[in-house]
């Protein structure tokens, strides 16, 4: 017969409080202090018993790590491959301003999940309250899988629903309202915004898949343009008309076309000349959705429209197709 791992448990009492040790092979060794000495001995069988089962999780590090300890970890090593860095460490700074942060592991229940979610509800969209929600979800996950915290089963994060989301967005804008954006953009400091601008509503392109643009990835004769490494996480290679290249080649020096030095810089230039056009509600990411618009509007084939905005699903499209269509 296979005989049974020894587990024996000591417990003695230090400075008032009754501890606990546990040595066996093969495991870590485990030590915990109770108040009480039947507190204690409770530990000590359920521990033995599960270990003799194999099935004991040594969750001590867990014990003495907060919520806010993992994030500063996920914001460190986890996400720096990301895309979405800068968004996610955006979100981070938040929850570490939060008291939910101070919690630690094991303390955490989907109740200070609710309580939190109700103090940052105010002036946020669902979808955006939804975004911090699983921003905690990937950094759980992440201390779980990638650091090897033992952690309970149940994610406390995951068990709280989502809000519904009826906030899609589909700004558009009409042929007036677009000719008095270009005309605002044609007297900004920032020279080139109006051409960015055309582009974008041309190629349906994102702000990042604009200004990562190389030049060794456009090939003038073949009328082709490569954005490289987009959101989908795959290269997206898109055929590019007259007007397109006559842009394009305004831009004769450096490895990019639009070399713009910081987003934030960007974003001072396009917030004066919207508000300038009265567009305040205008994102520079809608004229994707401008472009995707008229694109259809023409007749262009979805499957087409598809190609060239990068959409892997045509759900969104149909939609938008038929919405146009009514």
């Amino acid at each position: 017969l296979e005989r049974k791992k020894c587990v024996m448990a000591t417990i003695r009492k230090i400075k008032g409080r009754w501890q606990v040790q546990i040595r066996v092979k093969g495991y870590p060794h485990t030590t915990k202090s109770f108040l009480q000495k039947s507190s204690a001995s409770k530990y000590a069988r359920e521990v033995e018993l599960k270990m003799e089962k194999q099935i004991f999780n040594d969750m001590s590090e867990a014990q003495r790590t907060t919520l806010g300890d993992i994030l500063n970890k996920y914001v460190e090593e986890g996400i720096t491959t990301l895309k979405s860095e800068r968004t996610i460490k955006s979100r981070v700074k938040l929850i570490q301003q939060d008291k939910i942060a101070r919690y630690g592991l094991l303390q955490l229940r989907s109740k200070h999940v609710h309580e939190f979610r109700d103090r940052i509800k105010d002036g946020r969209a669902p979808k955006t309250i939804n975004m911090y929600i699983e921003t905690l979800i990937s950094c759980w996950n992440y201390a779980k899988r990638s650091l090897s915290i033992a952690l309970p089963a149940e994610n406390p994060f995951e068990i709280i629903s989502k809000y519904k989301i009826h906030n899609e967005r589909d700004v558009t804008i009409t042929e007036e309202e677009y000719q008095r954006l270009l005309l605002a953009a044609g007297q900004s400091k920032l020279n080139m915004l109006e051409d960015l601008i055309r582009f974008a509503v041309r190629t349906t392109a994102r702000f990042s898949e604009i200004t990562g643009l190389l030049r060794q990835n456009v090939d003038f004769n073949k009328k082709l343009a490569t954005f490289i490494d987009t959101k989908n996480g795959t290269d997206r290679t898109i055929p590019i008309s007259d007007d397109i290249i006559a842009i394009l080649k305004k831009y004769p020096f450096g490895d990019k076309f639009f070399p713009i030095p910081t987003r934030d810089k960007f974003k001072e230039h396009w917030y004066k000349a919207r508000d300038k056009a009265g567009l305040s509600h205008l994102k520079f990411h809608d004229l994707r959705s401008v472009g995707i618009r008229r694109y259809l509007l023409a007749g262009v084939p979805i499957e087409q429209v598809a190609i060239i905005s990068g959409h892997k699903s045509l759900t969104v499209l149909y939609k938008r197709y038929m919405r146009i269509k009514a």
